[in-house]
């Protein structure tokens, strides 16, 4: 993605339980987890709702279109963003107090994007990140930075949205049971106002003995007092280096431990259960942390915890490449780092909410594909050797388990 926005790729899941090829709506899950899983760039943030009205009617989601919401997804569509030369001062509202949340985490996720896109620089060498900013007439925008053709990097890129705007009030009854106490007030046909703010990045390097990389963090509210954050970090090999590992997923333990002993046991179930190639039988990559609806303390407590996640990407990552981006590696090896990604690719654009969603909607391109690889590769039937480099991976991605 080279000209144009960055809009944040929300590639959330529900809040449900993964039941074999389905995830199944869980009652006991609050009522705000299904929305976020069909963010794209939260320019089609409206949309996650609208999906969430068929999840509850079938209790479970496919993958692909479906025409009977055409409909409702044509109510959802905001303003096309406009290339602006000079980065705005802020994207939230103007008018917006410098104690709320919206503004306090817009701050952090700008301050976050600097300092992680400044490391990933010093660590690659030699490629700088490109920015550019945008802007909705109808209210928030975007940073984008990208880093192409880097020394360590083939892509890397640390987009933030702001967006705020409005929704159809079925969509927000449909998708919370206090629906109905948000929008009584309300006539027939007037919208709920929202507000969303994310942080999301995808980091694709040379070296096949260097994994790929993924995070976002995200805030959303309504005007009628619904809210949540979600966030996660994970990590995606072509080869297992199991010390490397339990120093990623170590990094987040630490981080989750420091807030609640239960977090981080929780939320790496929950991303190894969300990336999973079902068609495949294996999971994306070697997973990390992902929590989504988190709204059971309060806003400074949790933004505190994505605030540390934030902080914790380039201890967490940037060690282990830099201890792997000198190793050589043959032509088959690289060869597998292509078909691994493939499998990337597969994951993302067959069950990626966001991404689904945004391509169905006709969001732009070139964000919703943010977080696909430039190269990628498939071959026909192909099986790693037995007792190979290859077969040692794929049985980490068929069979999650506890690295810490």
């Amino acid at each position: 993605p080279t000209q144009g926005s960055g809009e944040t790729n929300f590639d959330s899941a529900p809040s449900a339980t993964f039941q074999g090829p389905v995830f199944v709506q869980s009652a006991q899950t609050a009522p705000w987890g299904h929305i976020s899983a069909f963010l794209a760039g939260c320019a089609v943030t409206a949309l996650g709702l609208l999906a969430h009205m068929r999840a509850q009617k079938t209790r479970s989601w496919t993958p692909g279109p479906h025409d009977s919401e055409d409909a409702k997804l044509a109510m959802c569509g905001i303003a096309a963003e406009i290339n602006v030369k000079k980065v705005p001062e802020r994207l939230g509202r103007a008018e917006e107090d410098e104690n709320s949340m919206r503004r306090k985490f817009e701050v952090l996720l700008r301050k976050m994007q600097l300092e992680i896109t400044s490391a990933i620089e010093e660590c690659d060498g030699e490629a700088k990140f490109r920015q550019d900013a945008w802007v909705r007439e109808d209210g928030g925008g975007g940073i984008s930075m990208v880093l192409a053709n880097g020394k360590v990097w083939e892509k890397a890129g640390v987009n933030l949205s702001v967006v705020y705007g409005t929704m159809p009030q079925e969509a927000l009854a449909a998708a919370t049971a206090r629906g109905a106490e948000f929008t009584k007030d309300l006539a027939p046909g007037d919208r709920v106002p929202f507000f969303a703010c994310g942080l999301s990045s995808v980091m694709h390097p040379r070296n096949p003995h260097c994994p790929t990389m993924h995070f976002n963090y995200r805030y959303f509210e309504t005007s009628g007092g619904a809210w949540w954050f979600g966030g996660g970090t994970d990590i995606t090999p072509a080869y297992l280096d199991e010390d490397d590992i339990r120093h990623f997923h170590g990094t987040y333990k630490e981080v989750c431990d420091k807030h609640d002993p239960e977090f981080f046991a929780k939320y790496k179930k929950w991303a190894d259960e969300y990336f999973v190639i079902k068609h495949r039988g294996e999971t994306r990559g070697l997973g990390g942390i992902f929590f989504d609806d988190l709204n059971d303390r309060d806003k400074e407590t949790i933004m505190k915890f994505s605030a540390d996640c934030l902080s914790a990407v380039v201890p967490a990552y940037v060690p282990i490449i830099n201890k792997n981006k000198e190793k050589e590696f043959t032509p088959e090896q690289k060869e597998w780092q292509l078909i691994r990604r493939g499998r990337y690719v597969e994951f993302n654009l067959v069950y990626d909410r966001g991404t689904i969603f945004g391509l169905k909607t006709g969001g732009r391109i070139e964000s919703i594909l943010m977080s696909l690889p430039e190269t990628a590769r498939w071959e026909y039937d192909h099986s790693p050797k037995p007792g190979s480099p290859e077969e040692k991976i794929m049985e980490a991605l068929r069979n999650p388990r506890d690295w810490v």
